[in-house]
C-alpha cells in the first residue's frame, strides 16, 4: 500500500525536476540573446516564481517518497 505513495512521490519529484530544467533552459536562452542587464534581470525575475514552484513540487515529492519508504 505504501508502495503507491513512493511511486506518486517519484512522479511528483520528476515533474518538479522537469520544471527546474525548463527554468534553466529559459534563462540560458535569454543569456544567449545578449540582452542588456535590465532585460536579463526581467527574464530572471519572471522565471523565479516557476523556479520556486518547481523546487516546492520536487521537495514535496521527495517527502512522499521518504514517508512511503519509512512506513513501508
Amino acid at each position: 500500500m505504501f508502495e503507491i505513495l513512493v511511486w506518486i512521490g517519484a512522479i511528483i519529484s520528476i515533474a518538479g525536476l522537469g520544471g527546474l530544467v525548463w527554468c534553466i533552459l529559459h534563462v540560458l536562452r535569454a543569456r544567449k540573446q545578449n540582452l542588456d542587464d535590465e532585460a536579463l534581470r526581467a527574464v530572471v525575475q519572471s522565471v523565479l516564481p516557476y523556479n520556486l514552484g518547481a523546487l516546492l513540487l520536487s521537495m514535496l515529492g521527495l517527502m512522499l517518497v521518504v514517508v512511503g519508504v519509512i512506513l513501508g
